[in-house]
């Protein structure tokens, strides 16, 4: 048993009165005595406690080490002590089950959650965290809320009437240690009156919030008190076990009494001086929670609840004096005076929108004309837009909102009234915002605006999570996006200029060029007869979007004087004929443009537009069996390695340490929204695929070229990445399928190829994105055996004197037409040494091929003159002589120039057959 207990501490020593009166010993003596009488036992006799007070105990200290963590945002901690508090609930399920949950435990979950929610929308607080504790935020705040729900009653309860559930908590814990006592004997007397001198200072507070509650209401509380000292067990309090003690010492009753009653009333009133500060806010929440009730309960509900400060808003009644009379000139004045606060540090942006709103309510109450009606909606939606300092963030939805309907309502009023003249030419000094019999002038521009607003709609979608509802929400708003623009479009053609036309009708083609045409699709299949809506037949016999692009790029190509304008509308109309299969509009526009010249001078959106167009020109051309295009156009985005960089999809993050905090938000702001991403894995997909069947066919005939060129790096890269796997299984990844199918080709083994190239997984995560999947399956089919059939004539060739076409035609599974013509084609081109037997219908081979030691011999000579080369160029540069072992006498003496050199026409003279390098050829005829 610690010594601890044995002493009284010295506040109960230095509040007695005197020490010759008769006073209560501190709750100790009673251990001290009782220990005394048996001295062996001291230190072997402890304390013993109910499971219940042990279990609660180790609860409340975890949830005091959580609160604390709360308090200087540790969210690291907070997991940590969450996890443990929710083990150490585990194990006293017994006698939760018994008791039931406790509240402070629901307070607990439910203060958690909330202060995880309200960390969760605090953006800023967010990015200011390390990367340990917002790891921990997100982790914990999923935690939280799946282990609430088992709770969402009880935290419910808690949530109605906290303060209640407090009191409930603060009230049970005497007696639950009173219980204890009880259930104990006389042998845990010791133990609780520890246990109860330990929490003793604690205790004194539910007396003190008992005494500041029962202040509002009957202020009965030494009554209430009485009661409860009545109902708790003797055990349990620590005083009355101190006035037993001094009682036995023959001290009277009523005076141990009577200073014991002192000695409480003194101790409640420090502690109701200590905890009265720390009461007072719950005191004014409760007042505040009376006069909402009050205010409920009011029939006319005539009373208002108002914030501090100056309430902006409250001034529209008062926005003119009494017997003011309302006209242009007045209403101008006071939005020059509203306007003038723009901008200015500590005005109230949302006060200003409200105060232009009444405005515009009293101009048109007054019947002012629309001139001034006009000029107000500009600046209000110029507000809007100004709502956001920053130029990073993003419109709050319900801005978002008004400034749609103020736009609209902008448009109705132009469409409405003819008269109406706006335009960024007007001074101020020549507006004409009154009713007269002249055309209303106002300065402003409309088209800016929307301009804006278009801008302030790819910022929301680019700041919104793609994978979540709200983003399909913000989506849904594109519509009237579109259509506030094609408003606009019909206004400016009748009233614009062209540079304006130009302008928005770039505008409504940076909407239109990236989706698909599903309904055109339809019609040009031939399947329009089946039932639809009427809204759908409506709007299936509406515009194609060909048409629509067509004639909106082509009045730009004539009428824009800037460059920058037109090379957009170019592109945009590459990627919608690419998009829609029509590979040679599409090819013969961007050679025609000459883009690719000077591209690289242009601004990044440009650029990535440039990088988005030749991506789908890559794809369209592969859709059309064109895979020599296809690759080329495709070849510089993924040999970068940079592809969802390039493409404006996202940033690197191996690239992130060469950027600074600026660079990378500007870097996010010329994002792609995600509804206009391209699939990058379809990228790289097609982009091997299309590797694979020009670079197998060329390996097998190039296998001895010791100067073989690569035609893809990449591809290259991924065939040494499957030979490095200690464990070769079955091909999981995309990348795997197409080295898997590579492997097949290069042994000519194409219904293997075929296998690994088209298959469930794979038409899943590809091939089933194309709209024409069936007819691509079909196509790559066709590539891959005429391919294979290429490979394996090159490989197989040396073991063949001659073979039968028709063999060639079984083999895979192509007609006979066909293979001759591939065949024909190889010779030709003096990539197959042989001939067609046409009666016989075969291929006879010609024995011109190197062997593979001649092979050998020729690549060792091509080794040693790179090496005598190299080794006189070094000498030379020493000597500052240079060329002096190649610049000798070209008709005799050294002959290594022509040995050893290759042509300049190419590295091989395949014209007269065979592999043989033109050096060495001419060496030998020289000899003879």
């Amino acid at each position: 048993m610690s010594r601890f207990f044995a002493t009284g501490s010295d506040s109960e020593s230095e509040e007695s009165s005197s020490a010759d009166e008769i006073t209560p010993k501190a709750p100790g003596t009673t251990f001290k005595q009782s220990l005394l009488l048996s001295d062996d036992e001291e230190d072997t006799k402890r304390v013993v406690r109910s499971a219940k007070d042990k279990r609660f105990e180790e609860l409340t200290n975890l949830i005091k080490t959580i609160r604390n963590a709360m308090k200087i945002r540790d969210m690291a901690k907070c997991l940590e002590e969450f996890e443990q508090l929710c083990r150490a609930f585990l194990k006293s399920k017994n006698i939760v089950d018994k008791e039931g949950v406790p509240s402070f435990y629901i307070r607990l979950l439910a203060d958690l959650e909330d202060y995880l929610n309200q960390l969760w929308e605090d953006k800023e607080g967010k990015k200011k965290m390390n990367k340990n504790n917002a790891k921990a935020l997100s982790t914990l705040r999923q935690k939280i809320r799946k282990y609430n729900r088992d709770y969402e009653t009880e935290i419910a309860a808690y949530k109605e009437n906290p303060l209640e559930s407090a009191d409930e908590e603060e009230e049970k814990e005497p007696e639950d240690s009173g219980s204890s006592s009880e259930s104990g004997g006389e042998g845990d007397e010791d133990g609780v009156t520890a246990k109860a001198f330990l929490k003793k200072k604690p205790e004194a507070a539910p007396e003190a919030s008992k005494f500041l509650k029962s202040a509002k209401g009957s202020g009965d509380e030494s009554s209430s008190s009485d009661d409860d000292d009545n109902d708790e067990d003797w055990g349990s309090d620590t005083v009355d076990s101190g006035s037993e003690s001094s009682d036995e010492e023959g001290g009277g009753k009523s005076e141990s009494l009577a200073v014991v009653f002192l000695k409480k009333t003194q101790e409640t009133e420090k502690s109701e001086k200590k905890i009265g500060k720390k009461k007072k806010p719950k005191k004014k929440e409760r007042l505040e929670e009376e006069a909402e009730e009050e205010m409920g309960d009011d029939p006319e509900g005539g009373w208002e609840k108002v914030k501090g400060g100056v309430p902006l808003v409250k001034e529209k009644p008062k926005m003119f004096a009494k017997g003011t009379e309302i006209n242009t000139a007045v209403v101008v004045k006071k939005l020059n005076e509203i306007l003038q606060a723009r901008g200015k540090k500590g005005t109230d942006r949302a006060a200003q929108i409200e105060l232009l709103h009444a405005l515009a309510g009293i101009s048109a109450e007054h019947n002012l004309g629309q001139g001034i009606l006009v000029k107000i909606k500009f600046n209000i939606i110029a507000s809007l837009y100004d709502y956001n300092p920053n130029l990073a963030a993003f419109m709050k939805p319900d801005m978002w909102k008004k400034c749609l309907d103020c736009i609209d309502e902008l448009l109705d009023i132009l469409f409405e009234n003819n008269n109406i003249f706006i335009g960024e030419n007007i001074a101020e000094d020549s507006e004409n915002l009154g009713i007269s019999d002249q055309p209303f002038r106002v300065r402003g521009c409309v088209l800016t605006l929307v301009e804006r607003m278009d801008e302030e709609f790819v910022k929301i979608m680019q700041n919104t999570d793609p994978h979540s509802q709200e983003y399909v929400d913000n989506l849904k708003d594109e519509g009237r996006v579109c259509g506030i623009i094609d408003r606009l479009l019909t206004y400016l053609e009748a009233k614009g200029s062209t540079e304006e036309i130009c302008r928005i009708y770039l505008r409504r083609i940076m909407h239109t060029y990236y989706k698909f045409d599903y309904k055109a699709h339809r019609r040009s299949l031939g399947l329009q007869g089946e039932s639809k809506s009427e809204q759908d037949q409506e709007e299936s016999e509406g515009e194609d979007s060909a048409v629509i692009m067509d004639r909106l790029c082509k009045f730009i190509y004539a009428k824009d004087r800037t460059d920058r304008i037109r090379t957009c509308a170019i592109l945009c109309h590459i990627y919608h004929h690419a998009l829609h299969s029509r590979w040679y509009q599409a090819r013969d526009l961007m050679l025609m443009s000459h883009l690719q010249d000077n591209i690289q001078h242009a601004d990044p959106p440009v650029q990535i537009l440039y990088n988005r167009t030749m991506v789908q020109l890559g794809i369209c051309a592969f859709r059309q069996g064109m895979i020599k295009d296809a690759h080329n156009a495709l070849l510089d985005i993924q040999s970068s390695g940079r592809a969802k960089e390039l493409l404006g999809q996202g940033l690197l993050m191996r690239n992130m340490q060469e950027r600074n905090a600026e660079q990378e938000k500007i870097e996010k702001r010329r994002q792609v929204p995600f509804h206009m991403h391209i699939n990058l894995e379809l990228l790289e997909c097609v982009y091997l695929v299309s590797a694979m069947l020009l670079e197998i066919p060329y390996m097998a005939a190039h296998e001895f070229d010791a100067r073989r060129r690569m035609i893809s790096k990449q591809f290259h890269h991924q065939l040494r990445v499957g030979e490095r796997q200690p464990l070769l299984g079955p091909p999981e990844s995309m990348r795997e399928h197409v080295v898997a199918a590579s492997k097949a080709m290069k042994m000519g083994d194409w219904r293997t190829c075929h296998s690994f190239i088209i298959n469930e997984k794979m038409n899943s995560k590809v091939w089933d994105l194309f709209p024409e999947t069936q007819r691509v399956r079909e196509m790559l089919v066709r590539k891959i055996q005429e391919e294979s059939l290429r490979t394996y004539l090159f490989t197989y060739s040396s073991v063949y004197d001659s073979i039968s076409m028709q063999t060639l035609s079984e083999m895979f599974e192509l007609e006979i037409p066909t293979v001759h013509s591939i065949i024909s084609k190889m010779i030709i081109n003096e990539e197959l040494m042989a001939s067609l037997d046409q009666p016989t219908q075969t291929v006879v081979m010609h024995r011109t091929e190197p062997t593979s030691l001649q092979n050998m011999a020729l690549q060792l000579a091509e080794k040693l003159g790179s090496l005598v080369e190299n080794n006189e160029r070094v000498f030379d540069l020493k000597q500052g002589v240079y060329g002096g072992y190649f610049n000798r006498d070209q008709k005799g003496g050294y002959q290594q120039k022509q040995s050893y050199q290759r042509d300049q026409k190419g590295s091989y003279q395949q014209k007269q057959g065979g592999y043989q390098r033109g050096g060495y050829r001419n060496q030998n005829q020289s000899n003879y």
